[in-house]
């Protein structure tokens, strides 16, 4: 008992004093987690302060504050303040698109001066290192810049294309005027003969060069920057930078956390509405961005309504002090959309239509209609293509880089059009052939046409049934149907109809692109590899049987021919019918691309950059048909050499002036219709590489409140090989092969900035060219069977190029009204503008002709408005702000002579564009 007792007042004096003991550690621990709690609120706190521009001293609103580690980040309000919860004398990173970066240790009501950085693009968030980006006073070419800000505010509901119209040497239009339906031009060069890159990967279609606009209506809401490069460009890839270069950046997977919704509305229905989110960077590197928009609207032309979803998603992994950064990003634009495909003449526009203005509806469209009281138009575009890049980025040490992007997309689409021999009915002979409207419909009275002169294709529906006998042919299964055709007429089959067919062009395209860098000390080189390998399907299917119930298809070599009922949809997500049956033709392009670069780079402490650049690459093309080429289904693949030897040099004359040269030769392969001429597996036994000379030299100053840029350039581009269909008088299909095509693009270009007061900014840009062939050259003419049949002189001898204006400028003003609104007035004008005529017209085989058609000048006034609260942002532009009336293009070069009535001067059978008429887009953003 006594041992028990003992030992529980032991174990109880043990248990008080343990109890004691954590007690009096308890309080301890307590005291110092307070001392500490009391000297983390002392030290880690809310730092404030405000973002100035270094030269007007005004706010910047939006600019970024982030701290160290990536985990905490403000963006400043409406006066350029901000807060951000960091430890005080901590390291934090301010930067806005447009200035220079700079690190500043925190402090309360501290005071960050940000300077205007005039290489705008360097501190732009792009996605990997092989992008090639032009620096101002280092890199040797004519550049100009588009900040996400013009981007994002100004492009509205325009077509992406149209807010590079206020660079130097750019000519962009709406074409036709369908959603995605525009093109460009740079220094006189069309886009199969201008570089596109999006984030450093071509996307110039491997087969034409074309680039098709409604495939990258997206770019409008990721695009983070656009840089043009006029001329050879600093890219170090064998593109066809005939014209120049023009990079795209997309946005990549934002460090900062947060987002914004946006909604947009524009005339004609146009509606869109955008949802973006970033997850921010977190503690173990990762970060996240997405985008989500979806658009509709009528379309200002009639019968062109569309709709579209663009979707973006970025993941980026970047642990701080790791040597790697990687970035997977996702980018896509679905879209379909009604087109305007048939040139309209001037008394078109004249004739037909009620929106008239000057005599002229501009809005008339030749192929609109209806069907069940609902729009309905022939001509339907559809694509989605999804582009998928995977980026790497390893510094190995401090002297060497590596930079890589494997990149994946799988285009699908197409368009539709017109099939069955409709102009053998006067019903359904809707579609002028060689002649306009006018005379088709209102003189020679061919079409079921409304009072309005759209197209009733209710009456193409009935006329197909009532036309058409059941089928008695030897396909049993179709016994007592209605089956049309192209050409066959037996057995009741009745060619004399009219249906809707879909036209695919789909492709499967993958590539690589590695750059090693070295820098050791003034130089700086580089050796890379560009892979791509690409196949494109080509073929028809059924989309609109109107009526019919089915379509006797003979366009197969292989088959004695086979009644098809199968409809494929004219929608972006929808089966392409790649595996289903298909009409008319079925063939694929196969094309691959090696190429190896170098460059060597001098710079003497940004006073001297001097760039030598060199690539070869070869070019493999072959092609495979499944219906016409019986004898030979696929042919021989054929390589193609090539390559590229550019330099130049930038010279600093002092801190605000400096001059630049460079210099350059290209030898381009040609397109893959010069491969394989008249859509044949046979290569062409006379193939030849195309010869680019190019000479150019500039001049920039960078002032307190003016910058400006001149530059002076010589390209000539000789050995062109243009192929081009034929009709003789008796309407026989030929070919005329064109060798050996010359021309000489000289001009001047000037760009600059001036900011009289911090209120007020004026920009402008001029742009004066001089384009023409340079001699006359003889053709080979060739029959449908590709026998040659005779040659012919084409005088072209100083004729001047066509389809892009040589005479362009531009002149805007921004003036900040109090801290929060803004206004900005811009004005274009156009000139030296001339059709876009055929080098065989026949006008060109007579010497002393009368040479290209001049179009009349114009210029066009657009307004815009800017206002902030809080986290709204609201934005609201006025395009052609006078409605004035244009000829954007022409596709004929009828010159006036008497013979017919005049539009200021332009004679009126001449098919044209009209660009469009006063419009208008307005936006309200909230950022979160």
């Amino acid at each position: 008992m006594f041992l028990i007792k003992n030992l529980r007042q032991k174990c109880r004096f043990t248990f008080f004093y343990m109890f004691n003991q954590f007690k009096n550690q308890m309080k301890k621990q307590l005291l110092l987690m307070m001392s500490l709690l009391f000297v983390s609120v002392m030290s880690f706190s809310q730092q404030s302060g405000k973002v100035l521009d270094a030269d007007t001293k005004e706010p910047l609103i939006g600019a970024t504050v982030l701290s160290a580690d990536g985990r905490n980040g403000a963006v400043t309000d409406l006066d350029g303040a901000f807060s951000i919860d960091v430890n005080e004398g901590a390291n934090v990173t301010v930067s806005f698109t447009g200035y220079k970066s700079t690190v500043v240790s925190a402090e309360g009501g501290m005071v960050v001066y940000l300077s205007p950085d005039f290489n705008e693009l360097s501190e732009v968030v792009v996605t990997s290192g092989v992008i090639d980006i032009a620096k101002v006073r280092e890199t040797p070419v004519a550049v100009s810049t588009i900040s996400p800000a013009e981007i994002s505010l100004k492009v509205g509901n325009q077509e992406f294309p149209e807010i590079m119209n206020r660079t130097p040497g750019v000519y962009a239009t709406k074409q036709g005027g369908g959603y995605g339906d525009s093109r460009i031009s740079l220094r006189g060069f069309d886009q199969r003969n201008t570089s596109f890159l999006i984030n450093g990967q071509p996307v110039n279609d491997m087969e034409n060069g074309w680039v098709y606009w409604s495939n990258w209506q997206g770019l409008t809401d990721v695009a983070s920057g656009i840089q043009i490069q006029r001329g050879l460009g600093a890219s170090r890839l064998a593109v066809p930078s005939v014209g120049g270069t023009v990079s795209i950046f997309t946005k990549a997977a934002e460090k900062s956390k947060g987002g914004s919704v946006a909604q947009t509305i524009g005339n004609n229905g146009f509606r869109k509405t955008s949802l973006v989110y970033n997850s921010g960077k977190n503690a173990k590197g990762w970060a996240s961005s997405f985008l989500l928009s979806k658009w509709q609207g009528d379309g200002y032309v009639y019968g062109t309504a569309g709709e579209g979803t663009t979707y973006f998603a970025a993941i980026g992994y970047q642990p701080d002090g790791s040597k790697h950064s990687l970035n997977l990003s996702v980018l896509g634009a679905s879209q379909w959309h009604h087109q305007r495909s048939s040139w309209v003449s001037i008394r078109d526009y004249q004739n037909f239509g009620s929106d008239k203005k000057d005599g002229i509806d501009r809005r008339w469209n030749t192929d609109a209609g209806f069907l069940n009281g609902e729009e309905y138009n022939m001509r339907r575009n559809f694509y989605n293509k999804p582009l998928a890049t995977f980026n790497w980025d390893w510094d190995i040490n401090s002297k060497l880089k590596l930079n890589t992007s494997l990149y994946a997309s799988a285009g699908r689409g197409g368009g539709t059009g017109p099939r069955g021999g409709n102009f053998r009915a006067a019903a359904t002979d809707y579609f002028p052939f060689n002649i306009d409207l006018t005379q088709h419909y209102l003189t020679n009275g061919r079409g079921t046409r409304d009072a309005n002169g759209f197209i009733n294709f209710d009456a193409a529906v009935a006329s197909n049934q009532s036309t058409t006998n059941p089928y008695s042919g030897a396909i049993s299964s179709f016994a007592g149907q209605l089956i049309g055709s192209n050409g066959f007429r037996d057995n009741g089959v009745n060619r004399a109809v009219l249906i809707r067919r879909a036209s695919m062009n789909s492709h499967d395209w993958v590539g690589a692109i590695s750059n090693l860098e070295g820098q050791f000390g003034k130089f700086k080189t580089s050796i890379g590899v560009d892979l791509r390998q690409y196949k494109g399907y080509h073929y028809r299917v059924l989309n609109d049987l109107l009526g019919l119930d089915g379509y006797y298809s003979t366009g197969n070599r292989n088959s004695a021919g086979q009644i098809i009922n199968t409809l494929t949809e004219a929608s972006p997500f929808r089966n392409t019918g790649i595996r289903g049956p298909k009409i008319d033709y079925y063939n694929n392009g196969i094309v691959g691309w090696q190429g190896l670069n170098g460059m060597i780079e001098y710079n003497d402490e940004k006073k001297l950059t001097a760039v030598l650049q060199a690539g070869l690459s070869n070019q493999s093309f072959q092609r495979e048909d499944f219906f016409d080429q019986p004898q030979l289904p696929i042919s021989e693949t054929k390589n193609q050499g090539g390559g590229y030897l550019k330099g130049g040099a930038n010279l600093n004359l002092s801190e605000s002036s400096n001059i630049f040269f460079n210099t350059g030769f290209i030898s381009r392969q040609p397109q893959f219709d010069a491969v394989f001429p008249n859509y044949a597996n046979y290569v062409n036994e006379d193939l030849q590489n195309e010869k680019i000379k190019s000479l150019e030299l500039g001049y920039g100053f960078i002032g307190d409140n003016i910058t400006f840029n001149v530059n002076a350039y010589s390209t000539t581009w000789g050995n062109r090989f243009v192929t081009r269909a034929l009709f003789n008088a008796q309407g026989d299909q030929g070919y005329g092969q064109f060798k050996d095509i010359d021309v000489r693009h000289n001009g001047i270009e000037l760009e600059g900035t001036y900011r009289p007061t911090s209120k007020l900014k004026f920009q402008g840009m001029l742009s004066i060219g001089d384009w023409r062939y340079t001699k006359d050259f003889t053709s080979t003419l060739f029959d449908a069977n590709q026998q040659q049949i005779g040659t012919g002189t084409l005088y072209l001898k100083d004729a001047k190029v066509g389809d892009a204006a040589q005479f362009t400028s531009y002149v805007s003003a921004d003036y900040k009204v109090g801290k929060k609104i803004n206004v900005d007035f811009g004005y274009r004008f156009v000139d030296g503008l001339y059709a876009d005529y055929s080098i065989v017209d026949a006008v060109f085989t007579q010497p002393n002709n009368a040479g290209a058609l001049k179009l009349p000048s114009y210029g066009l006034a657009d307004l815009g408005l800017t206002a902030r609260a809080g986290k709204f942002t609201f934005r609201a532009n006025v395009n052609n702000l006078f409605d004035t009336v244009y000829i954007s293009e022409s596709e004929t070069n009828i010159h006036a002579d008497g013979s017919a009535p005049t539009w200021n001067g332009v004679d009126v059978r001449n098919s044209v564009w009209f660009g469009f008429g006063r419009t208008w887009n307005a936006s309200l953003k909230y950022n979160f």
